[in-house]
C-alpha cells in the first residue's frame, strides 16, 4: 500500500496517515497480521519526521486498529475489535459532507451511491 500526503491539507500529516492506514484495512490493501513499515522506514520514505508517523501509529494502536512491540514493529491487528456504532466525531464529520454536497447541488442519490460504493455492496 502506498500511503500519499497532501502538504496543502487542513489535514495534519499524522492523520493522513491514520486515514489512509484505515482505508487500506477496510478496502483490503492490508490484511490481517500485515507488517506496516517501521517508524523511521516510512518517515524517510515520506520525508517525514519521525514523530508523525509515530503518532500517527499511537493512534492507529490507541483505536485497535493495529498492535505494536519493540521485536516485531506494527502490525494489523488480526481481529479488530467491531462496535457497531459510528463516533460522534464521524457522525459530525459525516453531517459536515452531507450538508456541503446538498449545498452543492449533489443528489441524495449520488450521496447513496458513493455510501454503497465505499462499505462494499452486500
Amino acid at each position: 500500500m502506498i500511503i500519499r500526503i497532501n502538504e496543502l491539507s487542513d489535514v495534519p500529516i499524522y492523520m493522513q496517515i491514520r486515514n489512509q492506514i484505515v482505508m487500506g484495512i477496510s478496502g483490503g490493501e492490508l490484511a490481517a497480521g500485515e507488517q506496516l513499515p517501521t517508524v523511521r522506514a516510512l518517515a524517510l520514505e515520506m520525508g517525514i519526521n519521525t514523530m508523525t508517523v509515530s503518532k500517527a501509529y499511537q493512534l492507529l494502536k490507541t483505536e485497535g486498529y493495529i498492535m505494536t512491540d519493540r521485536k516485531n514493529g506494527a502490525r494489523v491487528r488480526m481481529e479488530i475489535q467491531k462496535q457497531a456504532t459510528i463516533s460522534d466525531a464521524n457522525k459530525t464529520e459525516l453531517r459536515r459532507i452531507v450538508s456541503e454536497a446538498r449545498i452543492s447541488g449533489v443528489p441524495k442519490l449520488e450521496i447513496i451511491e458513493l455510501v454503497d460504493e465505499y462499505y462494499g455492496k452486500s
